[in-house]
């Protein structure tokens, strides 16, 4: 239960894990009360400032009384007006004129509430989608290390979970690493189009603006212009009712999916080959496995990423039916189930990104268990290049094909009954229609032999996509720096 070992007086009452144990606290500051009341009086401010520019009577003395209280918002003088006016946003704003009673007469001058409700909501995404793409870049940068370390080595690969042709364990860690590239551009690709909600009105139409510039519509326009620019967008919406169209929160969950999807991926991955015994996720030197078995070393980062992954992905089912229930310009039943989804979602989405990187960054192969469960198998794999070198040297394909199938058959069925290496090898090395290769029947069991450019594709993929992606943001893979904490 989250907060179990809260020892303070907040311990006393149920928090979101996604808070007090899972999320990381530089996401949830965004979407505490505070910040969020920063970011509100921020756009009064801009608000206020573009009028003034504009021509509206707005005093520099009533501009600086609101620059001075950015961020000395009282939250629990706040929580009494609500608790009177019955009304989150009116609450902030008597709460600001009494802090800044010159600016009382202007603040929020022609806006409806959900000019800071909506716009603040996108402030904030657009803020959180970037703490999470960094977070995103650190685990690409993790997975990129332990491919690069790992491009060479020979694994046995699976399909259906059965043992199919070898690749190596970069070059699996590069189809990881390439779907979480996938992940981090389409999440990229959200946060640097997010438009503005702006400067519209109760309806969207505009028309409170207009009547205070009397009719002048340039002005209007550039009203909103300015307001955009100076809280750092480039666009708003061209039209809206009373909110910003929640296709948008659609499209923001949707990207979070599809990250939730590729990390889980990797998760299960990591538990299945930890399971094998190929590969372990980091566990730490007093870490417990089990309160009842010693021997236990349980997969509960990998684990976690699975249990997170998937209450992401049926949050974001409630955003498309949010945006089908809008009722012409507005309704209001969006609004509980936002402040839910959204913060959630981002919540979980950064630990995800957190624990993939810190899972990356000490996984641990076991080299012998990883050659020796590809040796067992290779006489099996290798059939294919046994018998083509055969016909290159003069056999006859549909013969030694059948020859090399009956000894296999043959090889597996004892191997099954009576344990041990499979004597495949021997098998065919005893058999005269392979007498022309029985000298160079150990090189074609050379497992490099087999990977195919398992190596050159791990090596193309960081080179062209992963290198230039951290160069672009400071990083490489060169800086691994400290092994990150393992979570609790």
């Amino acid at each position: 239960m989250a907060g179990q070992n809260d020892t303070s007086e907040a311990g006393a009452v149920w928090r979101s894990p996604l808070v007090a144990r899972y999320g990381r606290p530089e996401m949830a500051r965004l979407f505490g009360a505070r910040h969020r009341a920063g970011v509100w009086r921020r756009l009064w401010l801009a608000l206020a400032e573009s009028e003034r520019e504009l021509g509206l009577p707005i005093s520099e003395a009533q501009i600086e009384q609101l620059r001075v209280h950015l961020d000395d918002v009282d939250l629990e003088r706040v929580a009494e007006l609500e608790r009177t006016l019955r009304h989150d946003v009116m609450a902030h704003i008597h709460h600001l004129g009494e802090q800044a009673p010159l600016a009382r007469p202007i603040i929020h001058l022609g806006a409806t509430s959900c000019f800071v409700t909506d716009n603040a909501d996108l402030i904030i995404v657009r803020q959180a989608l970037g703490v999470l793409g960094q977070a995103l870049l650190e685990a690409i940068a993790a997975l990129g290390r332990f491919a690069r370390r790992e491009c060479d080595t020979p694994c046995l690969g699976y399909t259906h979970l059965q043992p199919a042709q070898p690749t190596t364990v970069g070059k699996r860690a590069a189809v990881w690493l390439y779907e979480l590239l996938e992940a981090y551009r389409e999440i990229e690709r959200v946060r640097t189009t997010l438009p503005f909600r702006g400067v519209k009105g109760t309806t969207g139409t505009q028309a409170s603006f207009l009547r205070l510039f009397e009719g002048d519509h340039e002005r209007v326009l550039e009203l909103e212009r300015r307001v955009a620019e100076r809280m750092g967008f480039t666009a708003s919406v061209p039209v809206c009712g009373q909110t910003y169209p929640r296709l948008w929160d659609h499209r923001i969950l949707s990207a979070l999916t599809l990250q939730a999807a590729v990390t889980s991926r990797f998760g299960v991955d990591v538990r299945l080959l930890q399971h094998m015994g190929e590969l372990e996720e980091p566990f730490g030197r007093a870490q417990v496995g089990s309160s009842a078995m010693a021997h236990k070393r349980n997969p509960i980062l990998s684990e976690r990423l699975g249990a997170l992954a998937r209450w992401l992905i049926q949050i974001a089912g409630n955003a498309p039916h949010t945006a089908a229930v809008q009722w012409l310009e507005r309704s209001l039943d969006d609004s509980a189930n936002r402040r839910l989804a959204l913060p959630e979602a981002l919540l979980a989405a950064h630990a995800l990104a957190h624990y993939q990187g810190v899972i990356a960054a000490g996984l641990v192969v076991h080299r012998r268990v990883v050659a020796e469960r590809l040796e067992a198998e290779l006489p099996y794999l290798a059939l294919e290049a046994i018998v083509l070198e055969a016909v290159r040297r003069g056999g006859d394909r549909q013969t030694l094909h059948e020859a090399a199938r009956r000894h296999a058959m043959a090889s597996r069925a004892r191997q099954r009954r009576e344990g041990g290496v499979p004597d495949l090898l021997d098998r065919i090395a005893a058999d005269p229609l392979f007498a022309a290769i029985g000298s160079d029947l150990p090189a074609l069991l050379e497992p490099a032999r087999h990977v195919g450019r398992a190596p050159e594709q791990t090596r193309a993929l960081l080179r062209e996509h992963v290198e230039p992606l951290l160069a672009a943001h400071g990083m490489d893979l060169d800086a691994a720096g400290d092994a990150p904490a393992l979570p609790i």
